[in-house]
């Protein structure tokens, strides 16, 4: 078995005393030093892998103060604190070996959007798209846009002062920052606005740390002035991290903001931001060009910039055809695909806005005109146009780039160490020429994309940071790509900040960086606040070097590469965070957003994952070879011992592996992150590994073996429902059930006896005898329902419905007899009883392919998982089973039109469905279409249940928020007017439970429909 993991990397005994002395000032948030949340934070989306002492999730303003106001008493002037808000910083900005204050977790609320002036108050923990779902609704946006909209926050954004996609006509985020309020390290709270002469001398005189730092930053800008216009180079990207070309702004006022913003949480701690707000264009276009040369691609946006969009946006090869292989292409491949033999190289994106939609049109006709004209300029060969919500599929897939480069094959992989520079426009062609050079003559793959109209390209060399011999290419190739840059006129940092890549600064600013240096010592005399970035407060004290800093390539080289590639579902996520997706409407990630706790999420937990393997891996422990183990070893022989480490658990021993156990047991195994992120972690998979090893080493819990073992008992139960049924009814059943078994709201048995309903309707099983009573036309018009256990014997009447919606249609249903599935099992761990399970399923099924009839399942979860979980223990042995919507969808239904009526119905998602199978979505669409019927898909997120999960006692209260997030406002909303249906087993339960609303399967709905 596993051993405990008793000693990891302890916490300095100063740190705990810190953060004693933070709780009995009455902190009211969060003190996180345990060594999970540590490791989960401990890496952002860079190269670099910092452990922290712990993490403090302040509540509100006020324990922001006490912070302050603690790390000055004599004996914590040594400690480190680090701001943090999303954590998708490429250049380790928020990383510390001190602690991160994670102001993401309590302070995300909006307190305000004044609609009439064209603002908003918020709390920096907000998510950008957060915000800008909330001004909508007045027809109104934060403009600077970010590839992590998502779930990057607003204190984020002021911190590295971002901006993306738009920005020459949007600027950054300090052009939208209106009013700041920061604690100061000596626990001051400073609101900072743009001010006036007459403010600022009032504000200059005051005898306190306010007024110093107003005073020298007044002075730099009055006496430097000329350096730093001759310095600071005139991009739009301008400069992140202590603007002093704008401390006075546009308006001639003096902007403390200005150096705020960009200042990467080493001068205070941005609590609140008054920001500006635009109005939404009305309209909204995209052209989509492409290429089959990536210079020509470059080349050509300069002179598309002549056409006045408001954006151009450029995407390679590479990142192009990772996005063939990704979820988000079913909804944007038909504006790439084309009949020319061209090879795609490039794409340029170029976004026409306007509130005249004439005037939009006639834009996008001036360019296409000169497109399809004779002009020898154009080296596009084709391109395609989007309008409206199509734009923002496109947008999406754009946003998707980072995360798609990761999921490159091979362990040399695209990462972001040079990717951040700037040059002016006109020369950003021959600048990336001189840079694909340089990575060249270095046999480096690398992926690129950005904004071209900015003189931005984001490029990301692959890089197996693992491998020590690769890894000195980090400075050499950073040392080149500064001097190239230097040469072209640019900026190393364009718009990521500056992090671990501070140290050119010094070389960048030359004798002005002694002026940012007094900023620093103003505002954090003891360098206190994410110190080696940007500036350091004396002379004395050198910047963070690039290769000075822990990688995740030193850490992950810990691992046996055999342990590596067990374990490859986790062990390649790259940080991007696409798992902390704030959207309450979209399905990644339930577990995530109904806790805001990192470890709750695919990347805290493929984060914990590596450590754990890294830890067995110093203890000489091989998971595969202990997984081999616990499935040979008998359950009596290793009961004594697993006992004996359940009592020292129970007495509060300490190890790891409890820790993991925690985030394990919170994933809904929804299998959402396999589809949506862009790497592909999938948590269930590596999660039933780590399971299946904790539960070696410790007893596991009554309802796994209850939930693990009902396929197999259920068929028997169904031929008395009432000795399962009844007992369930009683109360005092009840709570025994949810106290020692840990389930509750368990649902009841049909009582409907399935072999008496099928005689009744005409339908035969689908065993040898039956099959072989086929004629050639029968055949052709048969179709084999392969049963599971939710709706065969929870749902009965639904499997009857959907036998006689086909049989209406004119099919020949069958039922293929009752086989257990297996997931359940796989889901809790059960890996060797999965696997035989899987093992005897697989044939009975491949056994009724030799009829050529499809096999159909109707719950999505347990179809899905003969093309998934069934695949990676069976390989190409696993059966074909479609879908029902995709097999109904090959089939012609429009004849049967006539034959069926209602108003309109929308269907209300499965997670897994929609997500690992989204091309199926669109198949309901095609349906409904062919029976003339008026259909739409409801934008909905977890409904919280997911199999068992939301009825197993420890689950219930994140089940329920869960459901409140997204399904419960929606199901509230329901009219008369239309059908709402549902796909998911575990969907319709849940709407039972917490909604009382009956919501049927789309095929019900169409039976329903049907008149004869």
């Amino acid at each position: 078995m596993i051993p405990a993991i008793s000693q990891t990397s302890p916490v300095q005994g100063l740190y705990l005393s810190f953060i004693d002395t933070l709780k009995s000032c009455g902190f009211e948030g969060d003190l996180s030093p345990d060594y999970a949340n540590r490791t989960v934070l401990a890496t952002d989306n860079s190269i670099y892998q910092v452990l922290p002492q712990g993490v403090l999730y302040p509540k509100n303003i006020d324990d922001l103060v006490k912070i302050a106001e603690v790390s000055n008493m004599r004996q914590f002037q040594g400690v480190v604190l680090s701001p943090r808000g999303g954590g998708t910083g490429t250049n380790g900005q928020s990383l510390t070996d001190g602690l991160i204050v994670d102001i993401s977790k309590h302070m995300n609320q909006i307190l305000e959007i004044n609609v009439e002036e064209g603002w908003a108050r918020v709390q920096t923990g907000v998510v950008k798209d957060q915000l800008n779902a909330a001004a909508k609704e007045h027809g109104l946006f934060f403009a600077p846009e970010l590839s992590t909209s998502n779930r990057a926050t607003i204190g984020g954004m002021i911190n590295t002062d971002a901006s993306g996609q738009g920005s020459c006509v949007y600027g950054k985020t300090r052009d939208h920052v209106l009013e700041l309020k920061t604690v100061l390290l000596d626990g001051t709270e400073w609101v900072s606005h743009a001010m006036s002469d007459t403010e600022l001398e009032a504000v200059k005189n005051q005898p306190n740390r306010a007024g110093q730092i107003h005073r020298v930053i007044d002075d730099i800008n009055n006496n430097y002035r000329d350096e730093i216009e001759a310095k600071f180079p005139k991009l739009n990207r301008c400069l992140t991290g202590y603007d002093l070309a704008h401390i006075r702004d546009d308006n001639g006022n003096f902007n403390l903001n200005n150096i705020l913003c960009g200042s990467e949480g080493t001068l205070g701690f941005i609590a609140e931001a008054k920001i500006n707000l635009l109005k939404i264009p009305k309209y909204t276009a995209l052209v989509n060009l492409r290429y089959s040369n990536f210079d020509a691609c470059l080349r050509h946006a300069s002179r598309l910039m002549a056409a006045g969009p408001t954006s151009i946006e450029t995407v390679d090869s590479k990142v192009m055809s990772l996005a063939q292989s990704d979820i988000i292409w079913n909804t944007v491949g038909h504006f790439f695909d084309d009949d020319s033999d061209n090879e795609l190289a490039a794409i340029n994106l170029v976004e026409y806005t306007n509130d005249d939609e004439e005037q939009l049109k006639s834009d996008i006709k001036r360019l296409t005109d000169q497109l399809e004209g004779t002009d020898a300029s154009n080296p596009s060969y084709g391109y395609s146009i989007a309008y409206g919500a199509d734009v923002g599929k496109i947008w999406a897939m754009r946003k998707k780039s980072v995360g798609l480069l990761g999921k490159s094959k091979g362990e040399a992989r695209p990462i972001p160490f040079v990717e951040d520079t700037a040059v002016p426009p006109e020369n950003l062609a021959d600048y990336i020429q001189e840079f694909r050079a340089l990575l060249d003559e270095n046999n480096l793959k690398y992926g690129m994309f950005g904004h071209v109209d900015a003189g931005v390209l984001h490029v990301r060399p692959a890089v197996d940071m693992k491998d020590p011999d690769q890894e000195p290419m980090i400075r050499d190739i950073t040392d080149k790509v500064v001097e190239l840059t230097d040469k072209y006129n640019g900026l190393v940092w364009g718009e990521h900040g500056k992090g671990f890549r501070s140290e050119y600064a010094t070389t960048f600013f030359g004798d002005l960086y002694p002026q940012l240096q007094r900023i620093k010592a103003e505002f954090d005399p003891r360098n206190q606040l994410n110190p080696g970035k940007i500036a350091t407060p004396n002379s004395g004290i050198p910047l963070i070097k690039v290769d000075e800093v822990v990688t995740r390539g030193q850490e992950d080289r810990k691992i046996p590469v055999k342990s590596w590639q067990a374990y490859q579902e986790a062990v390649y996520c790259n940080g991007n965070g696409a798992c902390y997706n704030y959207n309450p409407n979209d399905a990644m990630c339930p577990s995530w957003k109904a806790t805001r706790e990192r470890i709750h999420s695919p990347k805290g937990r493929s984060s914990l994952i590596r450590e754990w393997l890294k830890q067995l891996a110093e203890r000489n422990i091989d998971p595969q070879v202990e997984s081999e183990k616990a499935k040979q070893k008998s359950f009596l022989v290793s009961l004594l011992p697993r006992i004996q480490n359940t009592v020292k658990k129970q007495k509060g021993e300490y190890d790891f592996n409890h820790e993991i156990h925690t985030a394990m047991m919170g994933c809904l195994a929804c299998k959402s992150c396999v589809g949506q992120c862009p790497i592909n972690v999938d948590v269930p998979e590596f999660r039933s590994k780590f399971l299946e090893l904790y539960y070696a080493r410790y007893l596991r819990p009554l309802k796994d073996y209850f939930i693990g073992g009902l396929e197999f008992t259920i068929p028997y139960l169904a031929k008395a429902p009432w000795l399962y049924n009844a007992p369930l009814s009683l109360n005092p059943v009840k709570k025994l059930f949810a106290q020692y078994a840990g389930m509750v709201d368990s649902p009841k048995l049909s009582g409907i006896h399935l072999d008496q309903a099928l005689a009744e309707i005409g339908v035969l099983y689908a065993v040898p005898e039956n099959i072989a009573t086929l004629d050639a036309e029968q055949k052709n018009t048969s179709v084999i329902i392969v049963q599971d256990a939710f709706t065969s014997f929870f749902e009965t009447q639904f499997l009857l419905d959907a036998l006689k919606l086909l049989k209406a249609l004119g099919f020949n249903p069958m039922l293929a007899p009752y086989k257990a599935n297996g997931k359940p099992l796989h889901v809790h761990g059960f890996l060797k009883q999965f696997k035989n399970v899987a093992s005897k399923t697989a044939d009975f099924l491949n056994g009724l392919n030799y009829s050529e009839i499809p096999l159909v399942g109707l719950e999505p979860s347990m179809t899905l998982a003969y093309r998934s979980e069934y695949k990676k223990v069976l390989g190409e042995d696993a059966p074909k089973v479609q879908l029902i919507q995709e097999w109904l969808a090959e089939q012609d239904l429009s004849d049967k039109a006539d034959n069926f009526s209602g108003e309109s119905f929308t269907l209300f998602g499965h997670c897994t469905e929609k997500t690992n199978a989204a091309a199926s979505m669109k198949d309901w669409s095609k349906i409904f279409s062919d029976l003339n019927l008026a259909y739409k898909e409801e934008s909905v997120g977890c409904c919280g249940m997911a199999g068992t999960y939301g009825h197993e006692t420890q689950n219930v209260d994140n089940s329920k928020a869960i459901y409140a997030l997204s399904w419960e406002p929606k199901i509230d909303q329901l009219n008369d007017t239309t059908q709402v249906m549902a796909t998911g087993y575990s969907c319709r339960c849940q709407t039972k439970r917490l909604s009382d609303v009956e919501v049927p399967h789309p095929l019900q709905a169409l039976l329903k429909a049907y008149q004869q």
